[in-house]
């Protein structure tokens, strides 16, 4: 993305941003990181130009605060920034992480308390694993609970996942 920043006009850098970010391929963490190690690359301030919507994202463009709460506690710790509300196979998903092939679903009892909704819901999960998805279901009250267990444990599954689709 540094290097295209430097040839491509500001639109389409943008442009070129979006696409990876839907493809899954859109890593905020890495692209800071190369930003700070890339001296006076003539990308630089196009691309800091182009990141910074997705530096100040405003959480109204999540569904929910516990969306918010979620994404700014996994940059917060540096892993990978998921895709949010990103559509997967049919389904869409909180979090993912495309690499790895890996979601997290965000719930509270008020958007998944019907027993439909419940059935759903477990439906969902077993036709996304069933076609190589993996996924963990995180609830608000865990969240505010035990937030530092939940990215350790967002951490380990990513790792895991890594490994088991390097085989």
């Amino acid at each position: 993305m540094l290097d295209l920043a430097a040839m491509l006009s500001s639109g389409q850098l943008v442009r070129a941003l979006e696409r990876a970010e839907e493809l899954g391929h859109f890593d905020l963490v890495a692209l800071e990181d190369v930003l700070g190690r890339s001296g006076h690359h003539p990308g630089i301030a196009k691309l800091r130009a182009a990141l910074a919507i997705y530096r100040d994202q405003d959480p109204a463009f999540l569904r929910s605060k516990l969306e918010g709460r979620f994404l700014e506690l996994v940059r917060r710790k540096g892993l990978p920034t998921p895709s949010m509300n990103l559509n997967v196979l049919g389904y869409e998903l909180d979090a993912y992480w495309e690499p790895e092939r890996f979601a997290v679903e965000l719930d509270v009892y008020e958007t998944h308390g019907s027993h439909a909704a419940f059935e759903r819901d477990r439906l969902r999960q077993e036709d996304l694993k069933l076609k190589g998805v993996e996924m963990i279901r995180v609830t608000g009250p865990r969240l505010d609970r035990e937030p530092e267990a939940i990215v350790a444990r967002v951490a380990a599954h990513l790792a895991q996942r890594r490994r088991q689709l390097s085989r």
